[in-house]
């Protein structure tokens, strides 16, 4: 019954965030293009303030050992690399191709390792949460860039590529963050407290606004995409990272955070990315509240496995 609160608790918060903003639009208190003007303004506005705050904040709990740290990359990388060449050859809309590879490899892995971590390991699963997430989002959100910068559907040349990357919002949040980070330069109370409120006031803000544009009947015709893309998302890849943390004999706590890199439900800054970056924003949109919505099942799954072998 823990494991099932625990898992519950972690997910029905952003459920809640996305049914309230369905509800509002189909009350009528806002329309949809009323919204989509928002998405553009937390795209480019809010995320970037989250992800300064999150390199600045959690820079300084960078903690893991480095085969934590290597294999966490790694693996990560190689998700990338083979979604990359997979999706392609049976996903045959560019628009798709992004948003899908996108959902296979990038977790909403700030908001959920943290609580789960915590509720689970206590301080030091905190701790190695919190330093993960300052090492594996940027990660995250640069290929994140680069792929749907790839599948826009231009010729690709690298210095144009490079130059849209480094222009891209979220990747101007991290660097500013970082040159803060590797100059030591410490920000006021009085500023950093607005900057945290704001960060904090991001996922909500977004998640509310997908609500608010989604359209349920489009799930059913995303569902070719949709259900295969959970399945390699929920079971498949987490199984396959479970077998990596025993034959590399993680400790229980690395085992757990290095698990929901891959193990919770796609991010939610997929959506706004997707549908400000030529991407099919209607399907990453489905893709977040489906896997966030399934989650709860599947993340109960994992805990109930890795706690009844006692690998937790």
């Amino acid at each position: 019954m823990d494991n099932i609160l625990i898992a519950v608790n972690a997910v029905v918060p952003f459920l809640c965030y996305i049914l309230f903003g369905y509800f509002v639009r189909v009350a009528g208190v806002v329309d949809e293009p009323f919204m989509r003007r928002m998405n553009q303004m937390v795209f480019r506005v809010f995320f970037p303030i989250m992800m300064f705050y999150n390199l600045y904040h959690h820079a300084s709990q960078i903690t893991p050992d480095k085969k934590m740290i290597l294999v966490s990359v790694i693996s990560v990388l190689l998700t990338i690399l083979a979604a990359f060449l997979i999706v392609p050859r049976i996903v045959k809309e560019n628009a798709k191709r992004g948003v899908i590879i996108q959902a296979i490899y990038r977790s909403n892995f700030v908001l959920f390792a943290l609580p789960l971590s915590t509720n689970i390991f206590g301080d030091s699963g905190a701790a190695i949460a919190s330093a993960m997430i300052a090492i594996i989002i940027p990660i995250y959100n640069i290929f994140a860039i680069m792929i749907l910068e790839y599948f826009r559907g231009d010729d690709i040349r690298v210095l144009p590529l490079l130059k849209r990357v480094l222009s891209n919002p979220m990747i101007f949040g991290a660097l500013v963050g970082l040159v803060f980070v590797v100059l030591g330069i410490p920000l006021p109370a009085c500023i950093e407290k607005p900057i945290a409120q704001f960060s904090d006031l991001t996922t909500p803000l977004a998640l509310f606004i997908l609500g608010s544009t989604l359209h349920f009947s489009s799930l059913l015709d995303h569902a070719k995409y949709v259900i295969p893309t959970l399945a390699v998302k929920l079971f498949v890849l987490p199984a396959c990272m479970l077998l990596v943390t025993l034959a590399l004999q993680f400790d229980p706590v690395s085992r757990f955070v290095y698990l929901t890199m891959f193990a919770t439900p796609v991010a939610a800054a997929s959506y706004p990315m997707a549908a400000n970056m030529g991407g099919d924003g209607a399907l990453a949109g489905e893709l977040v509240v489906a896997s966030t919505a399934v989650s709860v099942g599947t993340l109960f799954l994992w805990i109930f496995i890795l706690k009844s072998c006692g690998w937790i």
